[in-house]
């Protein structure tokens, strides 16, 4: 017996699949052992010692108790969360929160919910790739919204080319008339921000869409950033969604969630699959959130690496769009995948996220930003549209 396929066997499958993921590729960033990791927007920095005494802990404590189901409701996650999101000013109870195993199956049960087939989701590209492959999941129809201007053009690295406006934005949304919408604020990945009035504008002109600003980044936004957050009263089809795999360094730990009005919360119970938070991801997610300053202590750092990135790469000869996000999206290249492989053969992985001339890289620690920079600037000048960038020799 042999645990290697067929073509014949792969042809088998093909033809049960679903006709509408035939020919789809799977979501997945190359996860390469090398020296500098700078693909995926994680986190750098280790989760601290003492959250991690405490994390051990908590897992302990409630090790005893695995032979029963977990709170299917998250209850006490659900207050910490609360308490978290109503540091930014605006308060959230409870019952607005909502939870998943990461941001992406909190997307996935809004479009459970609210799309389907005969359904139309709508996002503006470029932006999160995961957007439209769990609306395909969910057999949603997807369109792709526009931004403004040509990207990949090689411009003045101001990221006019990736804006989107109120106008441009509630147009579309009023043309596509969707059952869901995607604004991504700061956006991945080019790591612009929104203005509240685009919004607001979306909002009003898809009037029986349920609207989802994914904040991922939001944490690591600029000062003036405006929230979401304080859009939600009286919109009951706004949603908010954010994680703790970013700013909290909490990747592995797997907890996204999203704050909204309770009915809305409550039509998600329709569509989640039975405990489905198990008892150790709500522990460990509660002992980090009880230590909130002390796990989003490298933020600040992480942003100065960031707008290091940004200036550096300016000298250098690129064009860096300028973020609030952890990351960085710089243009100026000749061909993207060949820089990305000059790269990479460096011992720096940065992200090849399919924008001609572009590519993304996140902000790490000082010493692999320092890595990083030191690659790029030892690019041969073929790399770069512009033969002889700014300030080489």
């Amino acid at each position: 017996m042999t645990s290697q396929t067929t073509p014949a066997t792969t042809a088998t499958i093909v033809r049960l699949l679903r006709e509408d993921l035939r020919g789809r590729t799977a979501y997945g960033a190359p996860q390469l052992d090398v020296p500098v990791a700078l693909n995926t927007n994680e986190n750098s920095y280790a989760v601290p010692a003492p959250v991690v005494e405490e994390i051990v802990a908590a897992v302990r404590a409630a090790a005893g108790g695995l032979n029963r189901y977990p709170d299917r409701e998250f209850t006490a996650l659900r207050g910490d969360l609360a308490a978290y999101l109503s540091r930014s000013g605006t308060p959230v109870t409870p019952e607005q929160v909502w939870a998943g195993n990461g941001s992406n199956e909190v997307l996935l049960h809004l479009l459970q919910a609210f799309g389907g087939p005969g359904r139309t989701a709508l996002g503006f590209t470029p932006a999160y790739s995961m957007h439209p492959i769990i609306t395909a999941t969910t057999g949603t129809s997807w369109v792709d919204g526009l931004r403004g201007g040509e990207a990949g053009s090689g411009g003045a690295g101001s990221g006019a080319a990736f804006d989107l406006t109120a106008e441009s934005a509630a147009r579309q949304a009023a043309e596509h008339d969707p059952h869901v919408v995607f604004l991504c604020s700061p956006n991945n990945p080019t790591g612009t921000a929104l203005g509240l009035d685009v919004v607001e504008a979306v909002h009003e002109a898809a009037p029986r869409a349920v609207v989802v600003v994914d904040e991922a980044y939001e944490e690591f936004a600029r000062p003036g950033t405006p929230s979401a957050l304080t859009l939600l009263e009286g919109r009951p089809r706004l949603v908010v969604t954010r994680t703790m795999s970013k700013a909290f360094a909490f990747a592995g730990g797997r907890l996204g969630y999203l704050a909204a009005d309770p009915a809305l919360v409550d039509a998600l119970r329709l569509v989640r699959m039975p405990y489905h938070l198990s008892t150790p991801t709500q522990v460990i997610a509660r002992a980090a959130l009880a230590h909130v300053d002390t796990m989003l202590g490298t933020v600040d750092v992480i942003k100065e690496q960031r707008d290091r990135i940004v200036t550096e790469l300016g000298r250098l000869g690129l064009d860096p769009v300028p973020s609030d996000a952890n990351f960085v999206l710089f243009g100026g290249l000749r061909d993207a995948a060949v820089t990305w492989r000059t790269l990479l053969d460096a011992g720096v992985l940065v992200r090849d996220v399919g924008i001609p001339h572009y590519l993304r890289v996140t902000a790490g620690t000082p010493e692999e930003t320092t890595a990083f920079l030191e690659a790029v600037a030892a690019l041969p000048p073929d790399h770069h549209l512009r033969p002889e960038p700014e300030g080489q020799p």
